[in-house]
């Protein structure tokens, strides 16, 4: 099995999605596949690579309906101008899809059927909303209603707001998780997030990109419009429920709606070190497992298991970890499950505040994790992410010694 190495990355900044006020996005005048395409455009730019050797594009997104239906992975490949011969293909596997093709990536170029792969993931929640929102899809309500199915709980395990309530009321009951902690939790990410924006931490990973405001004007976003500088503790508890009356999930301690883009290319050790990249990390392990969809938000932490288990590592040999916070609780359980010192967690801020755009967060919280152990000069680190529909996927990261 060949080293794989994570040759580059790059996005674009996160906007703040509202499907029923699309004006309100600075996003809404743009396409995220197109954004896709500019990023895969942006990257074999900038580290010289042939576009004839890369082996495969692996394109994805939660929800590959209406303008983010890709043809297979084919119409980004197009728009980004590589040649006709370099092929696609479309990962969906919900917040972890961009994660899981590059895992996909990693494995082509393990087994020796490619050099060079990109993975990207692309979401855009105002445009192509999630849920009843969305008229394109429909899921299987059979699944919750009828008898043979009822022990799924599907009724819960499709609406992700009320699976961070179920695993909220686990949380309470195993570990004494309160709200509060919930909270405190999300004014951490934007204080982090705020402090790593202000350091300039984001600026080389982040694309800027013009966008055209409703009154015909122009701006360039280079940075997440979610992160909240000026927020308190105050203020996120008096937010209200966001998913039941007497519920403790609220727009404060979970992640916003957003639209974006990230790319990761990859090669392999040989490959790279022809091209004179220097690789930002080596994949070390890969790693995915399933839950109960009803507690989708435990998915992390089998996963993170499986990928520590094929490393050879255990918890407390990893330096940093990225935990994607689509709910504060999710980030909070797995620190509590997999015993992990929580200063090693987001430390640059998490989706609470950044955002998560379904399809782009995967390769986000890779990309980031890989910038992390550089800029800390750390060694290991593990990405990982909870899914829709109960699952769970994870990555071990080393840096590169200089």
């Amino acid at each position: 099995m060949r080293e794989v190495v994570i040759a580059d990355y790059l996005r674009s900044a996160f906007s703040r999605s509202r499907p029923r006020q699309p004006e309100r996005d600075k996003f809404n005048s743009l396409r995220m596949d197109h954004i896709a395409a500019m990023l895969i455009e942006k990257i074999v730019e900038r580290n010289k690579v042939d576009p004839r050797d890369i082996g495969e594009v692996q394109v994805s997104s939660a929800l590959g309906v209406w303008e983010q239906w890709t043809y297979g992975g084919r119409s980004v490949v197009l728009l980004a101008h590589l040649p006709v011969e370099v092929p696609a293909v479309f990962v969906d596997k919900q917040c972890g899809s961009s994660m899981t093709a590059a895992h996909v990536g990693a494995m082509e170029i393990m087994t020796g059927y490619t050099d060079i792969t990109i993975a990207c993931g692309m979401e855009h929640l105002t445009r192509v909303p999630m849920g009843v929102e969305n008229q394109w899809i429909n899921p299987p309500m059979d699944l919750a209603t009828e008898d043979e199915y009822k022990h799924y709980d599907m009724e819960t395990g499709f609406f992700m707001g009320n699976t961070a309530e179920k695993l909220f009321k686990e949380g309470a009951e195993d570990y004494g998780i309160t709200r509060e902690d919930m909270d405190k939790w999300a004014l951490r990410s934007h204080q982090l997030a705020t402090k790593a924006q202000e350091e300039g931490f984001f600026k080389d990973e982040i694309l800027p990109v013009e966008v055209t405001l409703p009154d015909g004007s122009k701006e360039v976003i280079d940075q997440d419009i979610s992160v909240r500088p000026t927020t308190t503790l105050e203020k996120i508890q008096s937010l209200p429920p966001a998913f039941k009356e007497d519920g403790v999930i609220t727009a404060g301690n979970s992640s916003p709606l957003n639209a974006g883009a990230s790319c990761i290319m990859l090669a392999s050790k040989e490959k790279a070190k022809e091209l004179g990249i220097t690789p930002l990390a080596t994949i070390k392990a890969l790693g995915w497992a399933a839950v109960p969809p009803a507690v989708m938000g435990k998915g992390p932490v089998p996963a993170s298991r499986k990928a520590l288990k094929h490393a050879g590592l255990e918890v407390k040999d990893i330096d940093f970890w990225e935990i994607n916070e689509a709910f504060c609780i999710v980030t909070i359980w797995c620190i509590k499950e997999l015993g992990i010192d929580p200063e090693k967690v987001n430390i640059k801020g998490g989706a609470t505040a950044i955002g998560h755009p379904l399809g782009a967060t995967g390769a986000r919280l890779v990309g980031t994790l890989a910038r992390t152990l550089n800029s800390e000069d750390a060694h290991y680190g593990v990405a990982t992410a909870c899914i829709g529909g109960g699952q769970g996927v994870a990555t071990v990261i080393e840096r590169e010694e200089s």
